[in-house]
């Protein structure tokens, strides 16, 4: 039993230190080293925690996410207001760590194809998850509309975001509202 506390703990450590790495320094700063020193671990008590820096990575951003999830078990509850909601909150209330998973999506997620797959498969659910919400919030909607509407409400979200990153006086929040409404407008 100690030793799985230990574990956790060292665990705990080197996310934490990937996280300030990550917001410090970027995705380029928080090499293997830096998240080590940082830690106070050696590769190894790394390499016995997480596969590769990637996945440490991708743990961090993926507990951001979640969050500010609003039904993080996906139980098909939240609203589309929530999720809009949410997805602002990720990008406003931690800009690091959504400028690295934006990052990794777009740049990571071209160049290395198990990447690209889990990018892809994140932004599935994602997609999945609003377009349910849309269908609740307009019942008489088809299903393929609703599918569309979602896709260009995410794809608009997405550049939002890259803009809001680039330049703090874009009205993400506001930018999203006007996206919700048109979205579920008839």
């Amino acid at each position: 039993m100690t030793r799985y506390k230990v574990g956790l703990a060292t665990r705990a450590r080197i996310l934490e230190a990937t996280r300030a790495a990550l917001a410090e320094d970027g995705l380029e700063g928080a090499t293997l080293k830096a998240i080590c020193e940082r830690a106070g671990v050696q590769p190894g008590s790394f390499y016995n925690q997480f596969p590769s820096k990637d996945e440490a990575v991708m743990q961090v951003v993926r507990e951001a996410i979640q969050a500010v999830d609003p039904h993080p078990d996906g139980t098909g509850a939240d609203t589309l207001d929530d999720l809009v909601d949410a997805y602002v909150k990720f990008v406003t209330g931690d800009p690091a760590v959504a400028r690295i998973y934006l990052q990794l999506a777009v740049g990571g997620g071209l160049t290395d194809a198990r990447l690209g797959a889990r990018v892809l498969r994140h932004h599935r659910r994602r997609q999945d998850r609003f377009t349910d919400a849309l269908r609740r919030a307009c019942p008489g909607l088809e299903d393929r509309e609703a599918r569309l509407r979602v896709e260009a409400m995410l794809a608009a979200l997405n550049g939002l975001a890259f803009q809001w990153l680039l330049d703090g006086e874009v009205d993400l929040a506001g930018h999203a509202r006007r996206l919700l409404a048109g979205a579920t407008s008839a």
